[in-house]
């Protein structure tokens, strides 16, 4: 009917505004006040995952029963974007977390689902990530990490390299070759962090997210039981993998949620800064540059809550969380750039926080898939295997 107000299909729900609406308003008072100087002395701020907690947003992807918000991926995606447009280091802090809830919730025995997921969603616990290795990256079955049975227990042994949030941890979710050679050899392992035999072997400088804790763990002799075993045995590679192509929402999120940020700032300076009498926003050569940035920030939205509503519909969305996570970490690197040459030399300088999107935005095109991997996923998906 003509004048009626119809919804349209991506419309948000009142819940999903909700969520996002808490992270931007606990970003923008629990951390937009302090990112300049975390950022500059590489601080992981402890303290502010006690206050995510307390907002509910460390719980996002946990059931009510065990604590949790029960969200659902859009009002994650949302809630993951408005942290990225203040900072992307507590960004993928929170996602990697939440990626970690979700394997437990999804795969984990009920005894795991008591046991962590309370701690994880109110507990102010938080949970790493340890699948890469020095000769184990985007070809994640090549892993040497060893788990051996010795009675009911397992003991682990080997090192894990770039275990986001390893340093603060509670548990790690951390992959262990239990079988033969080949993906089907590796199994899961909840691992608690507070262990004997658990080393911070070194701890990444990184180019940017530098309030995102990143270590190498060393794995020595660590004696865990048979209840650690997350999923089946043996079918560790798989929920990684399954961890990861829901985790490639939350970087989505990410790169978008910096990519906002750059169109936000951009415009600012263009309107504020005069040259030949005036803005800089008259002119085609940065006029144009925004309305590129707009338009490519509307079509990484779409494209991660396309991936975000598969995955809530319970739908196949391997390929559409890669084309989410490459389009979103591509272009917000490509305007990551664009927006620090708009701002000329002042973009250049830590006086403006651009550089600092600058050096987040390239990490999205690296972790949890590369960007090649996400191309070889999405072709995979349209012509089969022809190797």
């Amino acid at each position: 009917m003509i004048g009626a107000a119809r919804p349209v299909a991506f419309d948000l729900t009142d819940e999903q505004r909700a969520i996002g609406e808490v992270a931007r308003d606990v970003a923008a008072r629990e951390i937009a006040p302090h990112i300049a100087v975390w950022d500059k002395g590489h601080v992981f701020p402890r303290e502010l995952y006690g206050k995510l907690t307390a907002a509910g947003l460390m719980g996002m992807l946990v059931p009510e029963q065990y604590g949790g918000v029960a969200a659902d991926y859009v009002s994650y995606a949302l809630a993951i974007e408005e942290l990225a447009k203040v900072d992307a280091g507590t960004a993928v802090t929170v996602s990697v977390h939440s990626m970690i809830c979700n394997a437990i919730a999804t795969l984990g025995s009920g005894e795991q689902k008591g046991h962590w997921l309370e701690a994880l969603a109110a507990g102010d616990v938080i949970a790493g990530f340890g699948l890469t290795e020095p000769d184990a990256g985007s070809d994640a079955a090549a892993i040497r990490a060893t788990a051996r049975r010795d009675g009911t227990d397992w003991v682990l042994n080997g090192r894990k390299q770039w275990c986001t949030n390893g340093g603060y941890s509670g548990v790690v979710m951390a992959m262990f070759r239990t079988g033969g050679p080949g993906s089907k050899g590796i199994t899961a392992f909840l691992v608690d962090s507070s262990l004997p035999g658990i080393v911070i072997e070194k701890t990444t400088e990184k180019l940017g997210i530098h309030t995102s804790n990143t270590v190498d763990l060393a794995f020595d002799d660590v004696r865990v039981p048979q209840e650690a075993v997350l999923g089946g045995e043996g079918a560790g590679l798989t929920q990684a993998l399954t961890t990861l192509t829901s985790g490639r929402i939350g970087i989505a999120a990410q790169a978008t949620g910096i990519l906002a940020a750059c169109l936000d700032a951009s415009v600012a300076f263009a309107k504020d800064r005069t040259a030949f009498g005036k803005p800089i926003g008259a002119f085609e050569g940065v006029s144009f540059k925004i309305a590129q940035m707009a338009t490519d920030l509307d079509a990484a939205r779409l494209l991660v809550y396309r991936a975000a509503a598969f995955a809530d519909a319970g739908r196949p969305f391997i390929a559409e969380a890669s084309k989410a996570k490459l389009f979103a970490s591509t272009k917000a690197r490509e305007h990551a750039s664009a927006a620090l040459q708009i701002h000329g030399g002042y973009g250049y300088t830590t006086e403006f926080p651009v550089e600092r999107y600058y050096r987040d935005a390239k990490i999205t095109e690296i972790y949890e898939g590369t960007s090649e991997i996400q191309q070889l996923v999405i072709a995979r998906g349209l012509l089969g295997r022809l190797d």
